[in-house]
C-alpha cells in the first residue's frame, strides 16, 4: 500500500523548484516509489567545496529537499503543511564528479511529525551520506 496521498508527480515538484535552491543546486526528483521518494544532484561547481569534493551542506540540502517533498505528499495538503524541524547527516565518502542519488524512506509517519531516513549514494551505488530528517506536520493548508 502506497504512503502517498493524492497523485504526486515528479514533474509537478520539479516545476515548483524553478528559481529556488533546488534549481540552483541542480536537484531533481526522479521517482515516487510505493514508499520512498528518489532524486539526484550533480557534483559540479555548484555543489563542491573548495577542496574539490561534494560539500556536506549540499548533501544536507539535498536530503532535506527529499524529506520535505516526501512529507508534503504523505499528508492531505488541503489540511496540513510540513516543515523541517531537525536534520542530521553522516558524510562517509567523498565524491568529486558525476551525480549523487538520494532516496527518502519514512521511519515514522505520525500525526504531528514525520521522521525520514535519506541515503545518498554515488554513481557506483556506494554510500556517500546518510541523514535523518524530522518534519513537523502543521494543521494549516499546504503552501505547495
Amino acid at each position: 500500500m502506497s504512503i502517498w496521498i493524492g497523485d504526486p508527480s515528479v514533474e509537478t515538484v520539479n516545476s515548483k523548484g524553478v528559481d529556488t535552491l533546488n534549481e540552483n543546486l541542480g536537484i531533481e526528483l526522479t521517482e515516487f516509489t510505493e514508499n520512498s521518494l528518489k532524486g539526484r544532484m550533480p557534483v559540479d561547481e555548484r555543489t563542491k567545496q573548495p577542496a574539490g569534493v561534494l560539500h556536506g551542506g549540499a548533501s544536507v540540502a539535498f536530503a532535506e529537499t527529499l524529506a520535505s517533498w516526501a512529507s508534503i505528499f504523505a499528508v492531505d495538503r488541503s489540511t496540513f503543511h510540513c516543515v523541517g524541524m531537525e536534520i542530521n547527516a553522516n558524510h562517509v565518502r567523498p565524491v568529486s564528479s558525476g551525480w549523487v542519488y538520494g532516496e527518502a524512506t519514512p521511519l515514522a509517519l505520525g500525526r504531528k511529525a514525520h521522521v525520514w531516513e535519506i541515503k545518498i549514494v554515488n554513481d557506483e551505488g556506494k554510500l556517500v551520506c546518510v541523514s535523518r530528517c524530522t518534519m513537523a506536520v502543521l494543521e494549516m493548508p499546504s503552501q505547495y
